[in-house]
């Protein structure tokens, strides 16, 4: 068993580093939130759900509390980050609700907690638009994740905004932007970029605009927001969330998943998310492989004699990304510390993935969204891709400032009939999992880890992002994207103000292992600091303009922002 004094000696390791190496301040140096986050005298950014809830059952705080503290906090802080698109009208009467379930004895996980969730996910009474002014008024009826997330008490508070359509419209574009919600902001320096498209719920999240998020992924869209913004994020699995509901990219690669500031509170929400549900067949494979409680695997001890290898070729360049390098080598001191063996150097041979990932992304798109069009809203609106690209072309002032050519690009392919669109999707899928396979397997390993992402970028309003130049960009989203396996990502330091996070990335249904090595390493880390909204910060981003082409697109593809 893990001593106190290794536990000791694991944070005073891991603060020598970065402090040494990464050249970040101490915690307390980051400076105080940019507003008292205490509410009844509870902090309730460091508080994690259980603890709430425990202090709702003692009258000490009330649902109706919680949930006018957040309302509160969207008004004052949204301007500046743009992260919420739409507060619910009958969030405070749901609140209501939940306070007088709890004095009839109610004790359900999530009950009376505030969700913040994507706007792509369907939730009654509130438009579901990707951020799109196309699905402007839209109300579909509540997703069968959200109907989960509703029966376990929940409150869904608001819709986060996103990049739109889950920036796989147009090349380049800026993560984080919709038409809707305009340029969502990073709440530790307003200027640089929050990944995307989730960066809303990493935003809103990370400045505690409700308790915990929910955002999809197609590939990075959970983890990148997450690590970004400083916060936990879950890329679930493919068929242990429903799909049903949720605004498409693509159903062979799509997932919701939790986005929360601590691994507690997104095990608490993964398990009221999992449900077989007949309208998404993906679901039906979870039997046996899914938990309603995966508290139960919050271990402290889960790393001790785990082997865990580390990713590091094809994830980031350490000469551009010194502060990345100097991050995770303090994360590999502090697994060893809770007694993990660590296989550096690994590798995870995505690279051939890539190009046929990109090609079966555009064709299902065409069929997924017209699918999606045709069940889910009106007459008066958009039923194919073709009258969503005429959507942006008659209405620049609204779409603008970006083009739709990924969406002309998904448009021109034959769809899923296509036999290429078919080979396309087999060949990424089994380069992917075979990738993972081997390299779990080659090594005897229990999970590898890799940078979840480098320290934001200066948002570019003109080339997007990056400004065109993706040498600087770190990611390793993919294998898990791809394959459809688990993968989440934790906060692991900060270079300077910006946070940077350690993905944790395992094979099928591996939720419960990569859940008790991710609360292990954050029990004896606790790297995590609240945002200060610093307006600006000094360096700049490289800026790289020129013709966007195919190539380039499918560079921003790999790069894991959608």
């Amino acid at each position: 068993m893990p001593s106190p004094v290794r536990r000791s000696l694991v944070l005073a390791t891991v603060m020598a580093l970065l402090l040494g190496v990464v050249g970040i301040s101490a915690p307390a140096a980051l400076g105080a939130p940019f507003t008292s986050t205490r509410v009844a005298g509870i902090d309730v950014d460091a508080a994690t759900i259980p603890q709430l809830q425990a202090a709702m059952n003692r009258h000490r705080l009330s649902a109706v509390q919680l949930t006018q503290f957040y309302i509160h906090r969207i008004k004052k802080l949204n301007p500046k980050l743009h992260a919420v698109i739409t507060v619910s009208p009958r969030a405070l009467a749901d609140a209501r609700a939940a306070d007088r379930a709890r004095r009839a004895g109610d004790r359900r996980p999530l009950l009376g907690i505030p969700v913040l969730v994507k706007d792509n996910v369907g939730t009654t009474g509130m438009a579901n638009t990707a951020g799109s002014w196309a699905l402007a008024g839209s109300t579909p009826p509540d997703a069968f994740l959200i109907r989960q997330l509703r029966a376990a008490g929940a409150i869904i508070l608001a819709k986060a905004n996103l990049s739109e359509w889950a920036n796989f419209r147009s090349a380049p574009s800026s993560s984080g932007w919709s038409g809707i919600g305009g340029q969502t902001n990073m709440p530790y320096v307003l200027d640089r970029n929050p990944c995307g498209s989730s960066s809303g719920t990493g935003a809103g999240v990370a400045a505690d605009l409700a308790t915990v998020g929910i955002g999809t992924e197609t590939d990075g869209s959970i983890v990148c927001p997450s690590g970004a913004n400083g916060i936990v994020g879950i890329k679930p699995t493919l068929g242990l969330v429903s799909r049903a509901g949720v605004i498409p990219l693509s159903a062979e690669q799509d997932t919701a998943g939790p986005m929360t500031r601590n691994v507690t509170d997104a095990a608490v929400v993964l398990g009221a998310m999992t449900g077989i549900d007949p309208n998404d067949p993906a679901t039906a494979a979870q039997a046996g492989h899914a938990f309603t409680n995966y508290t139960q695997f919050l271990d402290a001890d889960a790393l001790e004699g785990a082997r865990i290898g580390v990713w590091r070729a094809g994830t980031y360049n350490p000469t551009v990304s010194p502060e990345v390098h100097a991050i995770l080598n303090a994360t590999i001191a502090a697994l060893e510390a809770q007694g993990a063996t660590i296989v550096d150097n690994t590798s995870i041979p995505i690279e051939d993935a890539y190009g046929p990932e990109f090609e079966a992304l555009l064709c299902e798109f065409k069929d997924d969204i017209a699918a999606y069009l045709e069940t889910y809203t009106g007459a008066a609106y958009p039923k194919t891709l073709q009258d969503l690209i005429d959507f942006n072309d008659a209405h620049p002032g609204l779409e603008g400032p970006w083009n739709s050519l990924i969406f002309e690009w998904a448009q021109e392919t034959g769809g899923r009939s296509d036999p290429a669109c078919t080979e396309a999707r087999e060949t990424a899928n089994a380069i992917a999992r075979a990738a993972i396979t081997e390299t779990l397997a080659t090594n005897d390993l229990d999970a590898i880890i890799g940078p979840t992402n480098g320290p934001a970028w200066l948002t570019d309003p003109v080339n997007g992002d990056l400004g065109g130049d993706f040498s600087t960009f770190v990611g390793s989203s993919s294998p898990s994207a791809i394959s459809g396996w688990a993968s989440m990502t934790i906060p692991a330091g900060y270079a300077g103000p910006l946070p940077v996070g350690v993905t944790f990335i395992g094979a099928r249904w591996d939720e419960p292992k990569l859940l008790g090595f991710a609360y292990d390493l954050e029990q004896a880390t606790d790297v995590r600091v609240p945002p200060r909204f610093l307006a600006t910060s000094s360096s700049a981003a490289a800026k790289v303009t020129g013709k966007p082409s195919k190539v380039h697109a499918n560079q921003r593809a790999m790069s894991g922002l959608r």
